[in-house]
């Protein structure tokens, strides 16, 4: 018999993940679940934590470097940069506003949401971090038989530390100008701040800063520097790779014991659980289609003239088609090149250059959906994010996305990084598990789709796109 894929393999994990939870929740099983399978899905989202922090500084770092000489680079490398950022920042921008919109996570019942709440907090109290939006269920008379409860449940997961003295800490606001989040961009210690789910930004920061410092010293000196850093960010890969073949065994664990700590024995609170995930799911599609078959096709006819609607679609298909059944924007890379050169007229030159830039730092697609799962799952868990806290979601989940390697599932890893920026979770990753995979798949349309859109903007910028055939002329 033929070896399954490894993404049929983690569906399979998935889908015996929730019947675990439901026979767990039929028997009464939730407490041997959460002892001796949970543990596991604990695992798998360190081992994820542990390679997504370097995975990321190398990678920035990696795809600011192979840029190339900026003195050579000129005009077209700035134009480049700026329309793939332009694109990154309104792809967030329509997944803020549909999620702000629909409001998945709102609409499951409320009971189970305190219950989120409160698990939440209580995270958050083992961790030193301050509640988001001040609010304190753990301090209320009303919640404090069922704390006591959903403690006993997640007390493996908990630091051991006094709950009590945790929060005190946590909640203690520190008075900070209106400029402190700038100068809490700009690490003091590199590594202090690789050392700290709190300080992403930090991280990012550098390695933008490290990565063009490279491009300004001479090229013999900066090569060392470069192969090594390549080959580290190609280490980390590999142990991405390693991890994901272990991963339909760690889903299996990670799906049934949360949704046992979610839900306990009350088969209703899963249902509960996949409700608000199918909306979820709806917001990440709508938003998807939107880049997809509103926004890019808007942007062309702005900007190309004498490209159809549908001779657009027409010339990209193959790529996209390519790229929904991959999920990697690397593997699709060359039928995308051949797709814009021999479809679009786009000359190999702005091909070879803006193409793999974009397979590398233009994720829109997994922005956009990195978007919609952190203010989901703040949703679920009754925390209100403020503008400023969902502007640092704009800003870590553009600049992550640099990082992120074009390879499936990598947006999972990245989307730790963006959860970790806001003071949530990184372990409600699994919450929205079970339908990564088929949303994965469209994202990777919307990336390739935005490579093949830049592409031809920079193309026309340039003079140097010249349409093959009627096909893809409007009809005068």
């Amino acid at each position: 018999m033929k070896k399954l894929a490894l993404h049929w393999q983690i569906i399979i994990g998935l889908v015996l993940g929730i019947v675990w939870a439901v026979l767990s929740g039929i028997f009464e099983w939730s407490e041997f679940t959460i002892n001796w399978i949970a543990p596991f899905g604990t695992i798998f989202i360190n081992l994820l934590k542990l390679i997504a922090v370097p995975l990321v500084l190398f990678s920035i770092i990696n795809g600011v470097a192979n840029i190339g000489d900026p003195s050579s680079l000129g005009r077209m490398g700035g134009k480049t940069l700026l329309a793939y950022l332009a694109t990154t920042l309104l792809s967030v921008a329509v997944g803020l506003t549909l999620v702000n919109l629909m409001k998945p996570g709102k609409l499951i019942d409320e009971q189970s949401r305190i219950d989120n709440r409160i698990s939440y907090e209580l995270w958050a109290a083992s961790q030193n971090l301050e509640i988001k939006d001040g609010v304190n269920y753990l301090k209320n008379p009303e919640f404090s038989q069922r704390a006591q409860e959903i403690y006993e449940l997640s007390k493996a997961d908990l630091a051991d530390a006094t709950v009590k003295e945790k929060m005190e800490t946590a909640n203690q606001a520190k008075e900070a100008g209106p400029l402190q989040p700038l100068v809490d961009m700009v690490p003091q210690n590199i590594f202090i701040s690789l050392g700290d789910n709190g300080l992403m930004l930090q991280v990012i920061f550098f390695a933008l800063f490290f990565g063009i410092s490279l491009l300004f010293i001479p090229r013999d000196k900066a090569q060392p520097v470069m192969s090594f850093v390549d080959g580290v960010m190609e280490v980390f890969l590999k142990m991405v790779d390693l991890v994901m073949r272990a991963a339909p065994f760690f889903v299996f664990a990670l799906l049934a014991g949360v949704v046992s700590k979610m839900a306990g024995d009350d088969l209703g609170k899963i249902t509960e659980i996949f409700k608000g995930l199918s909306w979820y799911s709806l917001a990440v599609f709508v938003g998807l289609m939107l880049m997809i078959f509103v926004i890019y096709p808007i942007i062309i006819k702005l900007f190309i003239k004498g490209v159809s609607y549908t001779g657009f679609f027409k010339a990209i298909s193959p790529a996209q088609t390519l790229a929904f059944s991959t999920s990697s924007s690397a593997a699709t890379l060359p039928v995308t090149m051949e797709c814009v050169e021999d479809n679009m007229g786009v000359d190999k030159k702005i091909t070879s250059f803006v193409l793999p830039i974009g397979a590398t730092v233009n994720m829109d697609g997994t922005c956009l959906y990195q978007a919609v799962a952190v203010v989901f799952l703040a949703q679920l868990h009754m925390i209100d994010l403020t503008i400023g806290q969902q502007l640092t979601i704009v800003l870590t989940a553009t600049l992550a996305s640099i990082g992120s390697a074009a390879v499936p599932s990598a947006g999972l890893v990245m989307l730790i990084i963006v959860l970790q920026s806001v003071g949530l979770n990184p372990a409600w990753i699994a919450i929205i598990l079970p339908v990564d995979r088929i949303l994965d798949m469209c994202r990777t349309v919307v990336n390739v789709t935005g490579d093949a859109t830049v592409s031809s903007l920079i193309a026309q910028s340039e003079g140097m796109m010249n349409f093959p055939g009627n096909d893809l002329r409007k009809n005068n």
